[in-house]
């Protein structure tokens, strides 16, 4: 009984979604091209924002825990599980006041109303997967510009979704050149749960009632580790021990 409800609800929200998109795509292209760069993150976060009302719709919650102090003057590297596109939202929306940039395939820098425009004119950064002679210096200039501004980068180690919430094993290598490239930075690792169950029965239809949980776990600051292996383990275990299935 429960999935023939979400049919209609499901339908409804992709309308919503879809409007949420191309309103705020040309809204998105008049702040960064007529005002500036203020203008257009708080164009963005005012997306991030409306996208979570929009999964309301489906009976979506959504719990965020940080208890911690994170300063909004030292560059941040953000570390968290992948489980969907709607993990991406939250952490917007809720660390917005340390402007959070991407590592994101190229892929998603074309066709996608107002996330593509995003991608590629706020900061984050496109790579090709399968050429490392681009994502490598492209990384690396990423993490400068992340450097220089104290602003957040934000990766998912793992590279690919997780379709039932387990986690699969990182991948450090864009995690590497990071913490080579951004010295003084802060680690915040998180822990996403239950976004994998808005995808239970596919695409289409959604999930429906489902409360999305991140931890944000204590941040570690990278000048005090010497092995830079044993930071990642620490980090991967902190994310992958609070995950629950």
């Amino acid at each position: 009984m429960q999935k023939v409800i979400t049919y209609p609800l499901t339908v409804l929200y992709l309308i919503c979604f879809g409007l949420c998109l191309v309103i705020f795509h040309p809204i998105q292209w008049f702040c960064h091209k007529y005002i500036g760069y203020q203008a257009h993150k708080k164009s963005v976060d005012a997306l991030q924002f409306c996208l979570m009302r929009c999964l309301n719709i489906l009976g979506t919650r959504f719990t965020f825990h940080n208890p911690h102090q994170i300063s909004t003057n030292q560059p941040l590297i953000v570390v968290s599980n992948h489980q969907s596109m709607y993990d991406i939202s939250p952490i917007m929306w809720y660390m917005r006041k340390h402007h959070i940039k991407f590592v994101a395939k190229k892929e998603l820098g074309k066709g996608f109303p107002s996330v593509s425009h995003n991608l590629r004119h706020g900061g984050s950064v496109l790579i090709d997967r399968k050429n490392p002679r681009q994502a490598l210096p492209a990384m690396m200039k990423f993490g400068e510009y992340i450097e220089e501004t104290n602003r957040a980068a934000m990766i998912f180690p793992e590279g690919t979704r997780s379709k039932d919430g387990s986690p699969k094993p990182f991948k450090t290598k864009g995690l590497e050149i990071l913490l080579k490239k951004i010295p003084s930075a802060l680690i915040v690792p998180i822990t996403v749960n239950n976004s994998w169950k808005m995808l239970r029965y596919g695409k289409f239809p959604m999930g429906i009632g489902n409360h999305i949980k991140f931890t944000v776990h204590k941040p570690l600051e990278l000048a005090n580790f010497t092995d830079k292996e044993e930071l990642l383990r620490q980090v991967e275990q902190t994310i992958v021990d609070s995950i629950k299935i």
